[in-house]
């Protein structure tokens, strides 16, 4: 039986591209899925039989990683999109992400699109979003890349990095997800949408769950965007270990279990009271994980 890859799901129908190459079959799931309680998802791998240019898929081969919201299976990478200007930069809103990637396993690489704009936002303030990005997120042992897909700077370092990877993009609307793959993936076309002036933020643009090949190998998941940015599933104990910097303090806390708050003989607190730790990394883990107890008493 041959096997393949889900590139696309959309209406019931799962699009696999055959491990032999040509294009992709257009199949209907097994009802044994739906009895076993799975449901195939972009980007898995699977045994499939095909007849008449249509076909079923009868297997959903072992996954590395499983993403619920948006559904992808494989992923390896999150491509973490943010820009510089309108919308803002929120750091607040990338450590969302990063927790998220952390928690699934995926190596998280920074973006920071619309570099273009500083010219006339932030430098016009005397801030500079990208130098106080790459210092926080590099000290944490993120890969941060910046770039304009208008003017076409920084694309070929970005293109680099994604290649031979699943990939799976993340950021809020507006921050010029769509624009960013259209100009690292020749040919590609994805709508874009502008940023609203008076929300501040895009419209979504991206409708369904897609596998786009790189060009250079691997594919990129474009995707409707992560629905849900709370903590399920992430209990408070092990929150700090979806902060690298963190997590490489833990054992040295003089308590197991240590919630990194107030207790005495923490190493974390320790060394972000010294500025190891960004202040800014340390003050959204203290609100993430309130966050997370009070979900927890409230269900």
């Amino acid at each position: 039986m041959p096997t393949g890859l889900i590139v696309k799901a959309l209406s019931g129908y799962y699009y696999v591209l055959p491990d032999g190459g040509g294009d992709p079959v257009q199949c209907r799931a097994r009802g044994v899925f739906k009895k076993k309680g799975v449901t195939p998802l972009v980007g898995d791998r699977v045994r499939f039989a095909a007849a008449g240019g249509e076909g079923t898929v009868d297997e959903v081969l072992p996954r590395t990683s499983e993403l619920i919201r948006p559904p992808v299976a494989n992923a390896d990478t999150m491509l973490l999109v943010a820009s510089v200007a309108k919308p803002d930069l929120s750091m607040l809103l990338l450590d969302r992400f990063l927790v998220h990637a952390e928690h699934a396993g995926l190596t998280a690489l920074i973006v920071l699109t619309k570099e273009d704009l500083l010219e006339t936002e932030a430098a016009a303030s005397g801030d500079d979003p990208i130098r106080r990005a790459k210092d926080v997120y590099g000290a944490a042992g993120y890969t941060v890349l910046s770039c304009s897909a208008r003017r076409g700077t920084g694309l070929d370092e970005v293109r680099r990095a994604l290649a031979g990877r699943l990939t799976v993009v993340a950021g809020q609307s507006g921050v010029g997800k769509s624009s960013l793959l259209n100009a690292i993936i020749p040919g590609l076309a994805l709508q874009t949408g502008e940023v609203s002036d008076k929300l501040g933020r895009g419209r979504h643009t991206t409708r369904h769950v897609e596998l786009i090949a790189h060009p250079d190998g691997g594919f990129i998941a474009d995707t409707p965007g992560f629905s849900q940015l709370d903590f399920f599933g992430i209990e408070a104990g092990g929150l700090s270990a979806c902060f690298p910097e963190m997590a490489a303090l833990a054992d040295r806390c003089r308590f197991r279990g240590c919630l990194h708050r107030s207790e005495p003989g923490c190493a974390v607190a320790e060394a972000a009271a010294a500025g190891r730790i960004a202040e800014s990394r340390y003050r959204h883990y203290l609100q993430f994980l309130d966050e997370i107890r009070q979900t927890k008493r409230r269900y």
